[in-house]
């Protein structure tokens, strides 16, 4: 895959695809066959400060971590972003998701990892 704007953090998509984000301040989403699916900034009228870790969710959601805007976003595959964490947060860099609704943020401006939960009910 070529023509991305820096390359930062990727992670596999449930459908076969992959999710980039991009020093430019874009997250890109690709199919199986690395064609280009969707950048989040245009699908959703999202503007990202310096997106950083990128993952899935066990629905499709993808889930970015904002370096500069200190927060972590759900993007679902239907509907508006969803801000999940807004505070309490330094230089968010590496996110996951785990199947019980576990999502793990790599703080590295105070070098822990935090673990909140986004979902009531696990699958």
């Amino acid at each position: 895959v070529s023509n991305l704007q820096g390359p930062r953090y990727i992670s596999p998509a449930p459908n076969g695809g992959f999710v980039v984000s991009e020093e430019c301040g874009d997250v890109k989403v690709f199919t199986s066959s690395r064609k280009f699916l969707c950048s989040l900034s245009s699908k959703y009228g999202h503007r990202f400060g310096n997106p950083a870790g990128v993952c899935t969710d066990m629905e499709g959601s993808i889930l970015v971590a904002d370096e500069q805007r200190r927060t972590i976003h759900l993007f679902p595959e239907h509907g508006a972003p969803i801000c999940l964490v807004s505070a309490g947060l330094q230089r968010p860099i590496g996110v996951a998701c785990s199947s019980f609704g576990h999502l793990f943020v790599a703080d590295a401006g105070e070098n822990c990892v935090k673990v909140f939960k986004y979902r009531v009910r696990p699958p």
